[in-house]
């Protein structure tokens, strides 16, 4: 049924180390009318590819290498040079020490390694609308997170 209504055109970035299973996820995306802006292989070329753009992603998904000393410290540049830019982590760390900061930072979203496009896709289309995702491995972490601050 026609609503009248124009659906927003999602767009989406990708900041991962361009792995195999990341391009099957992204096949599926653009199958479902997602559109994918850029994909690069560091939060640094991603800044760089960000302010190269006229509008930004409506999402960016960012895989997370927690042995990267600086990570952090890269995403609060990111985070500050973007700051309506809604950031999905994606990652196999399921602590709390490594989710908490993540949300300090302003992600909304967080994907665990192995979730399939379904999960992807439900992660943007809700991060899209305003609303936040986590993946069930880390969403009592950020329940809690929420709740207390």
């Amino acid at each position: 049924m026609e609503t009248g209504t124009a659906q927003q055109k999602i767009t989406l970035a990708f900041i991962n180390d361009k792995s195999p299973i990341l391009n099957l996820t992204c096949n599926d995306l653009v199958a479902s009318e997602i559109e994918i802006l850029f994909r690069c292989e560091n939060i640094e070329d991603g800044i760089s590819q960000l302010s190269a753009l006229k509008e930004l992603p409506t999402v960016c998904i960012i895989d997370l290498d927690f042995y990267d000393k600086n990570v952090l410290a890269q995403l609060q540049k990111l985070k500050a040079q973007y700051p309506t830019l809604q950031l999905i982590a994606h990652s196999d760390n399921d602590t709390k020490k490594a989710v908490e900061p993540l949300l300090e930072i302003g992600f909304a979203g967080y994907l665990l390694i192995g979730s399939d496009a379904d999960n992807f896709r439900r992660a943007i289309e809700g991060l899209s609308n305003g609303k936040r995702y986590f993946s069930v491995g880390v969403a009592e972490i950020a329940q809690e997170y929420f709740t207390n601050n």
